[in-house]
């Protein structure tokens, strides 16, 4: 099997490593030469892709391969939310040219808005940050093709090696919405739930990834803080907007089982 991943971040490299692991074929995208070495030295077949709004840089032979995983998220801090359709619908247009049947496209929760209740895949998302509603477009236009299929994964928000959740809020007081449940998932069950669609052949599905335990914002940061040895924020007890993301599809799809079910005791390094 070979597999392309357009995005090799923090998730995307992980990822190849697992997929390495299995003997798959791993081609990986980097916009630089220095990452371009870097992919090679894991074992990743390193291709220069760079697409923006208005122009395409790539070498045809990466879109040969039997699935394609995107993950490459709309930075809105940096201003770039108004280029990310047009660049996201050139993909697709490559996709179509050079017949790649089968993609996997990484989404976040936050298409989900703060509506003060439980949501999982049935429920319309109603976004309300920029993020989320240039996301929602973004996966509109996926499930607008019939030429290819594609699976949405919706990350909640990401931990794991590298993004030590204990480091988030260091020190900080008067954090608002102490009582809001947290979204999270950790890098292992990223990993975990993209392997269990491929493995299963589970293309043409809406997955919302967050790990099912939702403990209290102020309850699980000071815990992180602790156990990273570093001081512990302070948050005001109030529950003001907030979101619960539940599956239904991770269990009645891929019956798949988190490797971090909950966030006691869990180590993140």
């Amino acid at each position: 099997m070979v597999i392309s991943i357009l995005g090799c971040g923090w998730y995307g490299k992980a990822l190849a490593k697992a997929l390495l692991k299995n003997n798959v074929i791993v081609k990986g995208s980097a916009t630089s030469p220095e990452k371009l070495q870097q992919l090679s030295a894991l074992g990743i077949i390193p291709f220069q892709v760079n697409f923006k709004a208005d122009s395409e840089d790539y070498d045809p032979e990466f879109f040969k391969c039997d699935i394609l995983i995107i993950s490459i998220p709309p930075k809105t801090r940096q201003g770039e939310a108004k280029d990310y359709l047009p660049k996201i619908q050139r993909i697709i247009n490559v996709i179509n040219k050079h017949q790649t049947a089968k993609v996997i496209y990484i989404s976040s929760t936050a298409v989900y808005g703060d509506s003060n209740s439980e949501v999982n895949e049935l429920n319309d998302p109603e976004p309300d940050t920029e993020s989320g509603k240039t996301l929602l477009e973004a996966e509109n236009l996926f499930k607008q093709q019939t030429a290819f299929k594609t699976t949405i994964i919706r990350f909640a928000g990401l931990v794991g090696p590298g993004r030590h959740p204990g480091r988030f809020f260091v020190g900080k007081k008067d954090i608002p919405n102490g009582n809001a449940p947290v979204n999270l998932i950790h890098l292992d069950d990223c990993i975990g739930i993209t392997l269990t669609v491929i493995e299963q052949d589970a293309f043409g599905y809406l997955i919302n990834a967050s790990s099912p335990d939702h403990p209290a914002k102020s309850d699980f940061y000071q815990q992180a803080t602790l156990q990273a040895g570093l001081p512990a924020p302070e948050f005001i007890s109030e529950l003001n907007n907030w979101k619960l993301i539940n599956s239904v599809q991770i269990h009645e799809v891929l019956n798949y089982e988190f490797k971090v079910p909950v966030w006691q005791n869990c180590t993140f390094d």
